[in-house]
């Protein structure tokens, strides 16, 4: 996250103020320290740490001496950063909350797209911007493509990291976890199956441990379908059309990723061309790269991060008219 927003500042000649989470502040101190090792000057790449995010993010976006902020997070923080910045009318670019849904055509590689909803559902535990939240799978293919999937997400391990063979670890905290019981029990009381896990690996709900699980028979009423689940936990819904599939994968405030698998490559463009989301991914996951832009649409944000639109984030227009 930080090198994606320190990289282009720096370029465009740009010192930084970098606030990371409370909840994770190492990785950022290890950076400022490589900074340095690097020869980056004092005074270049600066960490703020602080358990007080609402003082700092008010100074960072009040502060006129601060030219651009440049935030990831939550939807909810971003809107109130967004409206602190409108006193000094500052530049600022947003990657905040996302619903992300995943769709598998009935055309679709049923191996690749359970392999591909693996890797974009699990990965850290399901704890990122572009995880999967919403799989939506044509009714034709839906009980083989669970059948599929089921297998692939019950040979996942859980534990912690520093163990070997380790595919699944803990939530970041007990928040967290409640979060991720609280969006379950709410779908299973309205109708929802829980297809496998659902569940802490042990029965212990004093660790932040969860098992890598799959509900289906989701409906757009539950609100594990409208709120980020944040969590290894796959939804899935499933559809008989492809506008269907369309107006409910959009049925969502959020615009981050989207992704989904099918080979007529008629279809394929249509689907691709409405689906409502900044960043599209076809017939694969791995959507993330340094040359792509990555970003949003809708209240997952503006701006983007990546590729040369990245660049432009921290640069503006100047015209110069001389007459001779």
């Amino acid at each position: 996250m930080i090198t994606r927003k320190v990289a282009p500042a720096l370029a465009a000649g740009c010192t930084v103020v970098i606030k990371p989470s409370e909840e994770t502040p190492l990785s950022a101190l290890a950076l400022a320290v490589l900074a340095e090792e690097a020869g980056v000057p004092p005074g270049v790449f600066n960490i703020i740490t602080t358990t007080d995010s609402k003082a700092v993010g008010m100074e960072l976006s009040t502060n006129p001496m601060v030219k651009k902020l440049s935030f990831t997070g939550s939807t909810a923080v971003g809107k109130l950063l967004m409206k602190q910045c409108a006193s000094t009318v500052k530049k600022l670019s947003l990657e905040l909350g996302g619903n992300a849904p995943f769709i598998v055509l009935e055309d679709a590689n049923l191996e690749a797209a359970a392999q591909g909803a693996i890797d974009a559902k699990y990965r850290n535990a399901g704890q990122t911007c572009i995880s999967v939240n919403r799989l939506f799978v044509h009714e034709n293919v839906k009980d083989a493509f669970l059948n599929i999937l089921k297998v692939k997400v019950e040979a996942l391990k859980v534990g912690s990291g520093l163990e070997s063979g380790i595919d699944i670890g803990p939530l970041i905290n007990q928040k967290a976890k409640d979060k991720v019981n609280k969006l379950i029990k709410d779908a299973t009381a309205q109708g929802a199956k829980i297809i496998t896990g659902g569940k802490s690996p042990t029965g212990d709900d004093q660790n932040t441990y969860f098992t890598p699980s799959i509900i289906s028979d989701v409906v757009p009423a539950m609100m594990i379908f409208n709120e980020e689940i944040f969590g290894p936990v796959t939804t899935v819904i499933s559809f008989q059309s492809e506008d269907e599939v369309i107006a409910m994968a959009n049925d969502t405030n959020y615009g981050l990723a989207s992704y989904f698998y099918g080979n007529n490559i008629s279809q394929v463009w249509r689907v691709a061309e409405a689906l409502e989301f900044g960043m599209v991914g076809i017939n694969t996951t791995h959507i993330s790269s340094a040359v792509a832009p990555f970003g949003g649409v809708k209240e997952s944000g503006f701006g983007r991060e990546g590729s040369k639109y990245g660049m432009d984030e921290y640069l503006v227009i100047k015209y110069l008219c001389m007459g001779i």
